[in-house]
């Protein structure tokens, strides 16, 4: 794997933009539009959410973001990785690179909300393998057939 570098990301950044675009395109593809939870731009500027990027050079390959719910409780949101840079373990650096960060703050848990449509299996398969279980809707997220609803319990640091 080559040397990427996972930091905050740019809102601004054109890169980043069209990496946002593409899921939200994605998104609205695959779900009716009222079970589409992706934030665009403006939603993740919020200061409750802090939003990365992974780069290989000058190619940003994907992005992440990690929402405050409560002090104990985080929500994996944005996880995107560019259509080009698929199947290259993108996803799971990722995903850990939130859980390390959600480790930190010393969240209890982080949870999730993913698509139920096949185009979301990989996501889902990803989840799963990483310890996340299937949980009801939390946080304003209310029962839906086109979504599914993930958490993982965080182990304690001594």
């Amino acid at each position: 794997m080559p040397e990427l570098v996972i930091a905050p990301g740019d809102l601004t950044d054109p890169r980043v933009l069209r990496l946002l675009e593409d899921h939200l395109a994605d998104m609205h593809a695959t779900s009716p539009a009222e079970s589409v939870h992706a934030l665009d731009v403006s939603g993740l500027a919020d200061p409750s959410i802090t939003f990365w990027a992974v780069a290989d050079g000058d190619d940003l390959l994907g992005c992440v973001a990690l929402k405050q719910l409560s002090p104990e409780h985080g929500e994996l949101k944005s996880m995107r990785t560019d259509a080009a840079a698929r199947g290259r373990g993108l996803g799971r650096r990722l995903l850990e690179h939130v859980l390390d960060e959600a480790r930190a703050r010393g969240y209890a848990r982080v949870s999730l909300e993913t698509g139920t449509e096949p185009f979301f299996a990989p996501a889902r398969a990803l989840y799963e393998k990483a310890g996340f279980a299937e949980c009801p809707p939390f946080g304003s997220y209310s029962l839906d057939p086109n979504s599914v609803y993930y958490t993982l319990e965080l182990a304690r640091r001594a």
